[in-house]
């Protein structure tokens, strides 16, 4: 929560293989979301993923290469867990995506697996897919 508004952050990671896309799932949770997580007090969007993808999947982000993919957002009241703000970068990496920690999973999903992911989450994917980067 590192904003005036006091609306919950999320800094994630967006990596599209092949118009698939890279996505995690937690220990106990059946819901799977794109990697990443919230910022540690004045980390920036940057230090944020690196540190997040490093902990949740063993691999290092390319922070030159990081660019804004888009900031999306449920509202207040949404039944999943309104407000809550996503801010998305697509990025290169090294090393190989071996979920650690939290992570119970990866998987590649398409667009038809929407209805697996959280709500934020499934506007990404919209976004993916108007783009015709996600299958």
């Amino acid at each position: 929560m590192a904003n005036g508004n006091r609306v919950p952050e999320k800094v994630a990671w967006i990596l599209v293989r092949d118009e698939l896309v890279l996505v995690t799932r937690s220990h106990g949770r059946d819901r799977f979301y794109l990697p990443g997580g919230h910022r540690e007090p004045g980390e920036s969007d940057g230090e944020t993923l690196l540190r997040e993808i490093d902990e949740e999947l063993r691999a290092a982000i390319d922070l030159r290469s990081m660019v804004h993919f888009g900031t999306f957002e449920i509202g207040e009241g949404h039944p999943e867990h309104g407000p809550f703000r996503m801010i998305c970068y697509t990025a290169g990496h090294r090393g190989e995506l071996t979920p650690a920690r939290e992570i119970a999973e990866k998987a590649w999903f398409r667009y038809a697996d929407r209805d697996r992911v959280s709500a934020v989450d499934g506007l990404v994917f919209d976004a993916l897919h108007q783009a015709g980067r996600l299958l």
